[in-house]
């Protein structure tokens, strides 16, 4: 099933600069965008692991004046925006460097947003068209191998006073450069490296099946799978294996290229509702609820599961056979890196009307391979949260 025919746009503002040790880049990169004041974006879990000290060591060394704003939650807030676009305009930052996973990163995307057009309230800027001009330079550092944010122009936050996730998108909010260093990964956790891995699957798995993929999404989907496929359970037990680390991490940005030009589908739409009605995390939530979704969409695109399958490396005689295995490999997949329930997420029956509600109104329900309604969405709740 080949998407020849299909017109598609493809861009990718961010440059990559990839390799052990490339976060020393980190001070040269900056002094070539004339950037001599920065602040970094980061979470109080990041400090606490001395990942910031490779960072500032850096800027030490080209005489850049740093400020640290470790002020981001999980499901990055409004206020957290808010209050880091604040502290940003204090100190006169010409320049964003983000440390962390997903939510930092997309966290510095926001209030980059902000400071470059003078705005307060993050909300303004929600959707497609709101952002106009270029923003102050980001360089995305990613600690984990999961969220792929480094690499897209999306930033995903938490509308407080609404409670529910809205996205600001536009490709002038990319980070103006990525350095992806597999060395930055290792100090992750096997709990978190399991997580955030199973997510960065969700991305390529759902990037490749969505109603919009288009070929070059297709390919580094592809090669995405079969990467975190070959090394999550080493990356997850064996925490100090650097090319584990490495394969999980151009995985993730792969699967991040994948999802960001075609789209994400009704994993994250239930991933997100969790996340705004619990502040669950978001990759655990995605993690636990891919072969749920891949059961339920399993009629309308088995030949692209039996594709899913192969690149996990399976054989099979044929498409129904090949595409069982892809959700019965997903599943192994999971259960071998020790991924939680979906009940461990402290989920209560009571809510799943809302949480399905919400998922049915989620945009990317749309790019779903298979039609889902909020009775759809209601009925692969209780049976993820069912099953033991």
């Amino acid at each position: 099933m080949d998407n020849l025919m299909q017109a598609f746009s493809f861009e990718l503002p961010t440059r990559i600069e990839y390799g052990i040790g490339s976060v020393h880049q980190l001070g040269e990169e900056l002094k070539k965008l004339k950037v001599n004041k920065v602040m970094i974006v980061t979470d109080e879990g990041i400090v606490k692991a001395g990942l910031i000290e490779k960072t500032v060591a850096s800027l030490k060394q080209y005489a850049i004046k740093y400020e640290i704003f470790q002020g981001v939650e999980a499901n990055p807030k409004d206020y957290n925006v808010e209050k880091g676009a604040a502290v940003a305009q204090c100190f006169g930052a010409e320049g964003l460097i983000a440390v962390g996973g997903g939510s930092p990163i997309d966290c510095a995307k926001s209030i980059a947003v902000l400071v470059s057009h003078d705005g307060d309230k993050i909300k303004s800027f929600e959707g497609k068209t709101a952002v106009t001009k270029p923003t102050i330079p980001l360089i995305a550092i990613p600690t984990t191998a999961g969220s792929g944010s480094e690499v897209t122009f999306s930033s995903v936050i938490t509308d407080t006073k609404n409670n529910y996730k809205m996205t600001v998108k536009s490709p002038l909010i990319a980070p103006k450069i990525a350095l992806v260093d597999p060395e930055m990964t290792i100090s992750m956790p096997p709990q978190v490296t399991a997580a955030t891995g199973v997510d960065a699957l969700t991305h390529a798995i759902e990037g490749y099946t969505v109603k919009v993929a288009e070929p070059i999404s297709d390919a580094v989907a592809l090669y995405a799978i079969e990467l975190i496929s070959k090394y999550l359970k080493t990356a997850v037990f064996q925490g100090e294996d650097i090319e584990a680390r490495a394969g999980m991490l151009m995985g993730s940005l792969l699967a991040g290229m994948a999802f960001s030009h075609a789209d994400v589908a009704s994993v994250h739409c239930m991933a997100e509702s969790l996340g705004s009605v619990y502040d669950a995390p978001h990759g655990a939530c995605n993690a636990i609820l891919l072969p749920y979704v891949m059961e339920y969409n399993m009629e309308y695109c088995q030949e692209r599961y039996a594709n899913v399958a192969k690149a996990m490396g399976a054989s099979y005689s044929n498409v129904e056979e090949g595409a069982q295995k892809a959700v019965e490999m997903v599943k192994q997949l999971a259960n071998d890196v020790k991924l939680p329930s979906f009940k461990s997420l402290g989920v209560e029956e009571k809510d799943f009307d809302i949480l399905a509600e919400m998922s049915a109104k989620n945009i990317s329900t749309e790019s779903n391979p298979r039609p889902m309604t909020k009775e759809d969405y209601l009925e692969v709740f209780i049976r993820a949260y069912r099953d033991k």
